[in-house]
């Protein structure tokens, strides 16, 4: 049976959960009322139930917990077992006793931001032995029937375990309130439920990057957990205000929210149209060993004087011929003159428009695939200020498919693609100065790709595609000008080229299919790319669109996927020494050693033996001097092989998740 169609008729879901240390030292408790279920004052051998199943008629608890199906109970030594497994702290723990179709819950008033990673642990025992072990942690959204994440295990019996389940909050998670559950076999216990979340100040307003329509703002945030006050920066430099540079430092404070711009305050003369500003909020306890806690540097620009955001954006392509032009008018605009034209110079230098007042201005009908250049200056009622010369190319014209225009760290042997326009042929124009582009090539229509073939390192390069078509009394056609700089490493692999066409279709190419991991092979214990569509992951990312999803069980002994090199197969062209790997694994996963290997001989592993739980992208640098020390032929590296375990000596291990982007070369640092 084919892999993909296994892929497609097979699906699970596989939780782990390990003995964890919480969080670092850069997490910040975040408050769970009665957490270790102590708030609610018992005798000794006293109960209280919490619950909707047949004991919720005898329930008093008054606490934050709820129930949803079945009954718990908290107790302080009311069952013999608990000579055997008394309470983790304080006097009382929590049974979950009739708890087989229920769980318990609670909603926190700390909302999830999105992009920040949230631990919740609770320590679990089994009080008596021969009864279900099973018990089960989730983070729930406000709903608390809607599961976000789960982890399952089995309690040991007469001690305590502390367990852990990790979650990283998405866009659709932000703002929500935080939800919280457990659910547990009779006498499994919990004790000592803790939640860290993120530690900084965060939610900063005006939103980061926003514009703001005045020359003074009123800054404000939610401060850090711990913070009692706030070390504040601002300034028109980012590397300034994220080097706590002194003339950035605004002061330290305790309310939470600052105005700059107005006398007596930072920038009393008022900010400056069109600069963009760069702040910061540390949040400051001296009681607390993580003080001073750095915050992320924001950004806000001042609205400029200057006529902004045309439509259609400079640099459009494909708009129609019959389309109006418009502007948001500058900071304090009365008046716009407005120059339009084919000829940059032409409307660079132009003066004496008759002034309007509507942000907008109807050129008439263009000519399709024509480029076309335009500018606004705004008068204020004092004042005349030039705009930027903005362009924009009509419908019909050539569009630039790969490399996109602006793209930075292309190949260097790049395949140039467009779409076509109205020509019947075509002239490519290349080169590195945009004024004296060469003509490099022709063809006709149906040939629309071109490979100038090596290219220089760290180079930018711009082209243009000129139509022919005699049929057409508005031919030639001069093409936009496009540009891209290439990369100043060699890439291997970035991921970005794989698909889900169906194998044995033209144009498929199956991530899978290129790094062969241990499908067919009952040694390895790899899966390359999710089991459903797409088989790339889409959503963590390092780079680009994609990355490699990897999927690792080492019961057999070891995982590992290769990759054959079909180019960029000399690795010490330009001097290349360094070769560079960015991956990301979970805090669930089994520490396996990760290592690569090079012509399926030469291993190298990574010095971390805790890099599978590395819960952010991580960049793996290897001298490649290792490999050659390993007598690998640097210049004709055949394959590369990522894995898990002990590629020589394989030993059974556990198993997890990992993901990996941006395989490349680098030369030294000049």
């Amino acid at each position: 049976m084919k892999k993909s169609l296994i892929y497609a008729i097979v699906g699970f879901v596989t939780a782990m959960c390990l003995p964890f240390s919480p969080a670092s030292a850069d997490d910040q408790l975040i408050t769970i009322p009665d957490a270790g279920f102590d708030d609610h004052v018992l005798a000794v051998g006293d109960w209280v139930y919490i619950g909707e199943g047949p004991y919720a008629e005898t329930s008093d608890y008054t606490g934050p917990w709820q129930s949803a199906g079945g009954d718990t109970y908290i107790d302080n030594s009311y069952w013999a077992a608990d000579v055997d497994l008394p309470a983790l702290s304080g006097d009382n723990k929590l049974y979950g006793y009739e708890e087989i179709e229920g769980y318990i819950y609670q909603i926190l008033d700390e909302q999830f931001v999105e992009g920040q990673t949230y631990t919740l642990s609770v320590w679990v025992g089994l009080a008596w032995e021969g009864y279900d072990d099973y018990w089960s942690l989730y983070f729930t959204a406000e709903d608390h029937s809607n599961d976000l994440i789960e982890v399952s295990g089995n309690a040991p019996v007469g001690s305590w375990e502390q367990v852990s389940l990790v979650y990283t909050a998405t866009a659709t998670d932000a703002g929500n309130r935080i939800g919280i559950k457990m659910k547990g076999a009779d006498f499994v216990t919990f004790e000592d439920v803790t939640l860290y979340g993120h530690p900084k100040t965060r939610d900063p307003r005006p939103a980061d990057g926003a514009l703001v329509m005045d020359t003074w703002v009123n800054l404000s945030w939610t401060p850090a957990n711990f913070a009692v006050t706030n070390d504040v920066y601002i300034g028109d430099n980012f590397d300034d205000v994220n080097n706590g540079a002194e003339s950035t430092f605004q002061g330290n404070q305790t309310e939470t929210f600052i105005v700059a711009g107005f006398p007596g305050f930072p920038f009393p003369d008022g900010l400056v149209n069109g600069v963009t500003y760069y702040w910061r909020i540390d949040g400051i306890n001296d009681t607390n060993p993580n003080s001073p806690l750095k915050g992320d540097v924001w950004s806000f620009t001042i609205v400029p004087k200057a006529a902004y955001s045309p439509d259609p954006a400079d640099g459009a392509e494909s708009v129609g011929v019959d389309d109006s032009l418009s502007w948001t008018a500058g900071f304090g605009a009365k008046l716009h003159n407005v120059y339009f034209g084919d000829n940059f110079d032409e409307v660079d230098n132009a003066a004496g428009a008759l002034p309007q007042g509507n942000a907008t201005y109807s050129p008439g009908t263009l000519k399709m695939a024509k480029t076309y250049y335009w500018r606004v200056d705004e008068f204020d009622a004092v004042n005349t200020l030039k705009g930027d010369i903005w362009s924009f190319t009509t419908e019909g014209a050539v569009a630039a498919l790969d490399p996109a225009n602006g793209a930075v760290d292309v190949t260097q042997t790049p395949v140039l693609t467009w779409a076509p326009g109205l020509g019947a042929s075509h002239e490519v124009y290349f080169g590195t100065d945009a004024s004296a582009l060469e003509l490099k090539g022709s063809g006709n229509l149906g040939s629309e790709s071109f490979e100038p073939g090596q290219l220089e390192w760290n180079t930018t390069y711009y082209w243009r595609v000129d139509e022919v078509n005699n049929a057409n009394a508005d031919s030639p056609w001069t093409g936009p000008l496009w540009s891209f700089t290439t990369a100043n490493f060699l890439t291997i692999d970035d991921f970005e080229s794989y698909n889900d066409i169906n194998e044995g279709e033209p144009g498929s190419n199956r991530i899978y299919n290129a790094w062969v991991d241990g499908f067919d092979d009952p040694t390895n214990g790899s899966t390359v790319g999710h089991l459903d569509p797409p088989f790339y992951e889409e959503t963590i990312v390092h780079n680009g669109n994609k990355s490699m999803p990897i999927t690792y069980d080492n019961a057999v002994g070891k995982s590992e996927a290769t990759y054959v090199l079909t180019s960029n197969r000399d690795w010490t062209v330009n001097g290349v020494n360094t070769l560079t790997i960015w991956y990301r694994g979970d805090s669930a996963n089994a520490a396996e050693p990760m290592y690569v290997v090079l012509n399926d001989s030469a291993v190298v592993t990574n010095d971390n033996p805790d890099a599978a739980k590395r819960g952010s992208w991580t960049q793996w640098n290897i001298n490649l001097q290792a490999f050659a020390d390993l007598s690998v032929n640097l210049t004709n590296v055949t394959s590369i092989t990522l894995g898990l375990g002990n590629h020589a000596n394989p030993v059974a291990g556990g198993s997890g998740m990992l993901y990996f982007d941006d395989i490349r070369l680098y030369p030294p640092a000049p």
